[in-house]
């Protein structure tokens, strides 16, 4: 897997990272979702750049210009219902694409400490040799990356695959290093060291879900 960690060249995109993380900051849900929709328009952006491109000519009211535009089948794949602010975030970049929604959560049966990946809803249209962009905002054990990956199977053999995240643990970028193909693409903002005894990114931000839409009553 080719992994781009945006947070090895310092950037603007610092400064979204630093509010999401700040606990003062996060009492504001709408900001909270507007920085993790910048920081998709960030991830997209550099995405972008591995795309397929062909030449392409647009007639200006002077004259022509010569350009090239990107060439790709795109279908972008959200967990709900952390996903959505990065899923605008990108669909802002990549407006023309495709959509599918899905949901991935963990069930925990006995104990805090072990858990289970459920998914239930899933609306996706074909995958068939498209590009596809599957988004969650926070990469901790890489399990609901994995279980939305097999469930989107049925749809189709897509021809290029790319993982979106803002804030990831190490241990879960190593497990979808090694889960998905080789030629597969993750591009990520933030990666810390650690997960706690719960599965959750340390120092990482918290509930990414509960955050931007607020508190559940389910676990």
């Amino acid at each position: 897997m080719h992994i781009h960690d945006l947070s090895k060249t310092s950037s603007i995109l610092n400064t979204f990272i630093s509010e999401i993380r700040d606990k003062a900051i996060q009492n504001d849900s709408m900001r909270f979702r507007r920085n993790i929709e910048r920081i998709g328009e960030v991830l997209g952006y550099e995405l972008s750049k591995s795309l397929n491109y062909e030449a392409h000519t647009t007639e200006t009211p002077l004259g022509t210009s010569n350009t090239v535009l990107h060439q790709s089948d795109i279908v972008l794949c959200s967990i709900l219902r952390a996903g959505v602010p990065l899923h605008n975030g990108l669909l802002n970049y990549f407006d023309a694409a495709e959509n599918a929604f899905i949901s991935a959560y963990r069930q925990h049966k006995h104990n805090p400490e072990s858990f289970e990946i459920v998914v239930e809803y899933l609306a996706c249209p074909s995958l068939e040799n498209k590009t596809l962009i599957l988004a969650d905002p926070m990469l901790a054990t890489g399990q609901s990356m994995v279980a939305t990956f097999e469930a989107l199977k049925p749809f189709g053999n897509p021809k290029e695959v790319h993982l979106v995240s803002v804030i990831g643990a190490q241990k879960g970028v190593d497990y979808v290093a090694n889960a998905f193909d080789a030629e597969s693409h993750l591009w990520i903002a933030a990666v810390d060291d650690t997960l706690n005894d719960k599965g959750y990114i340390v120092p990482g931000l918290g509930d990414a879900g509960d955050l931007a839409y607020g508190n559940k009553l389910q676990e």
